[in-house]
């Protein structure tokens, strides 16, 4: 079987009743910033917080009463793992779910929660693959794959569909590219659709395998990527060969680049994504003069971002910004200097976070004292601003990308 536009458009009406029509918005705020023309497609909204959840029901609703009984096993890092595990309890289907070690905690226990048996096996996707087949065949179950699989494929290109359906005037649509059945399946439908679209694929630089085999160059695997959902080593074969076809071109963002765009999201759509989507807005980002004067749809194909890590990103964006900043001092070990500094902070406009007073460990002279306090600002300009404010109050200050 291959993927083709009748098996798209059949698999959307076959899940379309027990699947979220997700809205597609105008990024109003972003498309201000960047100076385009930037619609948004909720995948995040799902039942499941991912698109994974159309094609794990669409390959579910073609399984024998023998196979539904035996249950079904897939191995994810999340997504995928969420969607089989949410849509086969639902139609009273048992599910094994194996998953990478390392897999955040707000996967794990969502995808127990949804009712699947979890086992977690392997540093990566790639390697528990393997474990998952044997698995299958020593328990008789019927394996899911989350995108080495047409129907599966099918049934993630439903979003194409839909994003066309509400938007026929997309000129551009953007997708993140992990094992390719997203791209895949939504390049069909799309150019089925709209023969002259262009389709863009978003990968992470470490996990970068689709670009490097569809423009021959080096592929550039290692470390950890913020996008694991879509950091996938050997994609398959199929959904590169459709990518070739289609696709008018991949391209690739770096984990600062990937950081800062999920901050992106937030800070300016108030809308969580995960790594994946981030990796399609920051293609966008780095590529501005590519996409203006065009009406460009991306894919926010999930937010299931563990909530520790979302914290983090959080704060580190608003320290890129300036909105947190750290001062530090040498002043004179005498009393009065910490309330004069805070009388200066507030008076401009700034809040005090967090002080620290060090008279032990530092390197400056005997009467003197180091200290750092952490800030909140409206901006960079402003921290400029209350620097300018305690040097002129004869305070030696020093502030990060601050002269």
């Amino acid at each position: 079987m291959t993927i083709t536009p009748d098996l798209i458009r059949q698999t959307h009406d076959a899940i379309r009743d027990s699947t979220i029509r997700t809205p597609i918005v105008r990024a109003t705020r972003l498309s201000m910033q960047l100076e385009i023309d930037l619609y948004l497609k909720l995948e995040n909204l799902q039942h499941t917080n991912a698109f994974k959840a159309r094609g794990a029901l669409a390959k579910l609703l073609t399984l024998n009463d023998t196979q539904r009984a035996a249950g079904v096993i897939a191995c994810s890092a999340g997504n995928h793992a969420q969607g089989v595990a949410y849509h086969a309890t639902r139609l009273g289907i048992p599910s094994t779910i194996v998953m990478p070690e390392g897999t955040p905690f707000n996967k794990l226990k969502r995808t127990s929660d949804f009712g699947a048996r979890v086992v977690t096996h392997g540093a990566g996707f790639d390697e528990s693959v393997q474990f998952t087949l044997d698995m299958a065949r020593a328990d008789g179950l019927t394996v899911i794959h989350p995108f080495d699989d047409p129907v599966v494929a099918a049934g993630q290109g439903t979003v194409a569909i839909e994003m066309l359906e509400d938007e026929p005037d997309l000129d551009t649509i953007v997708v993140p590219i992990g094992g390719g059945g997203l791209i895949a399946g939504m390049a069909v439908a799309a150019k089925d659709i709209r023969p002259d679209i262009e389709i863009i694929g978003a990968q992470a630089v470490l996990f970068d395998a689709v670009k490097a085999q569809v423009e021959g160059g080096e592929t550039h695997f290692g470390g950890q990527s913020l996008a694991e959902g879509i950091s996938v080593r050997e994609p398959s074969a199929a959904n590169v060969e459709i990518i070739r076809r289609l696709v008018d071109r991949v391209e690739s963002a770096t984990e600062a680049e990937i950081e800062d765009a999920v901050f992106d999201l937030l800070s300016h759509e108030k809308l969580v994504a995960e790594g994946a989507p981030g990796a399609g807005l920051a293609v966008i980002e780095k590529n501005l003069d590519a996409f203006r004067g065009r009406k460009i749809g991306l894919v926010i194909c999930g937010g299931n971002i563990d909530s520790r890590l979302l914290s983090t990103l959080i704060l580190r964006g608003l320290v890129r910004d300036g909105r947190i900043t750290r001062l530090t001092f040498e002043i004179a070990d005498t009393p009065g200097q910490l309330s004069n500094i805070a009388r200066i902070i507030g008076d401009a406009g700034a809040n005090v976070v967090e002080v620290i007073h060090q008279r032990m460990m530092q390197t400056v002279s005997l009467k003197q004292a180091e200290l750092e306090v952490v800030i909140e600002a409206r901006d960079r300009p402003h921290v400029i601003e209350i620097v300018s404010a305690l040097r002129d109050g004869g305070f030696a200050v020093r502030a990060e990308g601050v002269a």
